[in-house]
């Protein structure tokens, strides 16, 4: 059969070979069952992270207008990965060293907020991929952007584009209620997310940065995120 009878298994084949593979178009045999050979030969000769960019390439390349059938891709490998005991989940479209199913739902969570808020959205997605960057992750950076996410929706909370989040607290202290416990871990995060010189300086400044810290400020800020929308709105 020819690839060029089957629209989407086209286009797919097409990015593979030039975006993924990096090959000139006009290597790509029009015969489905060679150009298909060629790729599983690839896939099943690759090392264990080219795996997983190949997957991650695969789930982000798709060509399905309504990412239906991404995502039902993307579940399909994640049920795979549980299965197999794997240290690796999609989050998002990434694939990324997180495999709680709270902290995985935290964040994409944060990643689906509505478009009014997508300057949020970009620096949660942004600390993602820093994060899940197999070859070169940015911990430190991954950092930032979940503290700018947090300083981004509390702008937006108290309506003051300088507003600090203990200024968006109080706002929502005005509406509801908040649990002394919750106020706690609140004033905790504060700290790290203060302009000022302190905690979140002396975090950043830190040589060396973990997977694990940067993974704790993603989780943690998604979840205050989705927090601070929910009471707000």
């Amino acid at each position: 059969n020819r690839i060029s009878d089957y629209k989407d298994i086209d286009t797919l084949f097409r990015r593979i070979w030039l975006s993924y593979f990096k090959w000139p178009l006009d290597t790509l045999e029009n015969y489905y069952e060679v150009s298909y050979k060629t790729i599983r030969e690839h896939f099943f000769n690759s090392e264990w992270y080219e795996v997983y960019d190949f997957v991650e390439f695969v789930a982000q390349n798709y060509p399905d207008e309504r990412r239906e059938g991404n995502k039902q891709f993307m579940e399909a490998c994640n049920s795979i990965l549980e299965r197999e005991l794997s240290a690796y989940r999609f989050v998002g479209d990434k694939i990324t060293q997180i495999t709680s199913e709270e902290e995985i739902s935290e964040i994409e969570e944060a990643l689906r907020i509505p478009k009014p808020l997508r300057n949020v959205r970009t620096h949660i997605k942004t600390a993602l991929e820093l994060l899940a960057d197999r070859k070169s992750p940015d911990y430190r950076n991954s950092i930032k952007e979940s503290i700018s996410a947090v300083e981004a929706i509390s702008e937006l909370v108290a309506k003051n584009p300088n507003a600090s989040l203990g200024q968006a607290l109080k706002e929502i202290g005005k509406k509801v209620s908040l649990h002394p416990a919750l106020k706690s871990a609140f004033s905790s995060l504060y700290g790290y997310t203060s302009s000022a010189d302190g905690i979140r300086h002396a975090l950043l400044d830190e040589p060396n940065l973990t997977f694990e810290d940067a993974k704790f400020m993603l989780v943690s800020c998604s979840a205050f995120v989705n927090y601070l929308i929910a009471k707000a709105s």
